[in-house]
């Protein structure tokens, strides 16, 4: 099941997705508001009887200055980025809480944080301040759900070659090379190198993890200094 607020987008993947042979549907909410999250959670029960992994991927950014940033800019990035993950991870494991017995099968969370959430931008101030969240999320559900069987672990991944990421950071060759001089592999990630750490994640090769956060980041967070970056 497919959940975003961009019901073209969604709709196509999910016709392209069940062309490829792989059923899919696609139901608009805004996961930060309740109503809407408890609604799609309800659809994809409906539709597919159980739920048993759940990737909390939405997220947006606002930038501004630290004394320039508006509350109300603030409060959308946090609705959007976090208590997102903290609406839906509750009704999908109360789903998953019913599904755990007799079988023990429980269940997967895996949400998607950042390099940002340990690292500071100083013009991403509610976008930072959510990641670190994210993280204690995880470690919180983790603990919390465990007597279930559910897993729930996060990913922080650094720079990846995303639509948000080329209009955010990588908008010209400044902003490349200073990505680059801080990335040890030379690169940029792309988005299906995420795509596997979360089907990893999901999957029973991960069964002793819970807790944790998997960092796809080119070794940006071993660095502590920049490298040299070729022309």
């Amino acid at each position: 099941m497919l959940v975003d607020v961009n019901e073209a987008q969604g709709s196509a993947l999910a016709r392209a997705l069940s062309d490829e042979g792989c059923p899919a549907a696609f139901v608009r909410a805004d996961v930060s508001s309740k109503p809407e999250v408890d609604a799609a959670v309800a659809a994809t029960v409906a539709r597919f009887e159980r739920i048993d992994v759940l990737v909390n991927n939405a997220g947006i950014t606002h930038a501004a200055e630290f004394l320039d940033l508006e509350e109300k800019d603030f409060d959308r990035v946090i609705a959007v980025n976090l208590k997102s993950m903290f609406l839906t991870s509750q009704a999908v494991a109360r789903v998953m809480v019913k599904q755990t017995w007799p079988d023990k099968r429980g269940g997967v969370i895996v949400n998607m944080s950042s390099v940002n959430a340990v690292l500071a931008i100083p013009n991403q101030v509610p976008y930072v301040i959510s990641k670190g969240g994210i993280n204690q999320l995880t470690k919180v559900s983790a603990i919390a759900l465990a007597p279930y069987h559910i897993r729930v672990n996060a990913i922080g991944p650094g720079t990846i070659l995303t639509e948000m990421a080329r209009a955010a950071v990588l908008t010209n060759d400044e902003s490349r090379r200073k990505i680059l001089s801080r990335s040890p592999l030379g690169r940029c990630g792309e988005p299906e190198e995420v795509a596997a750490v979360a089907a990893f994640l999901a999957s029973d090769d991960a069964s002793y993890l819970t807790g944790q956060t998997i960092y796809p980041d080119g070794g940006r967070l071993a660095l502590n200094y920049t490298v040299p970056v070729a022309d």
